[in-house]
């Protein structure tokens, strides 16, 4: 099932997107790339997989990420 496209151009959806600073902007738009979205599903196959992930981050989409977050639980 795709996405609800019904209201594409309802611009009070994107209201949101006037108050982002440009590292959000991005952000927004870096998650809906179908080749990132791609990249990142690879990367939690394995713990091999994220260093590959990990290696291509800052070459491919200019990302650099201190640590790969880690789920914690109180």
């Amino acid at each position: 099932m795709g996405p609800d496209t019904s209201r594409w151009r309802t611009s009070e959806i994107y209201d949101y997107l006037d108050h982002l600073y440009a590292p959000d902007l991005a952000w927004e738009w870096l998650r809906r790339n179908p080749k990132y979205q791609r990249d990142f599903a690879e990367s939690e196959g394995s713990s091999a997989a994220a260093q590959r992930f990990g290696a291509l981050v800052q070459p491919r989409w200019g990302l650099l990420f201190r640590d790969r977050p880690v789920a914690r639980r109180h």
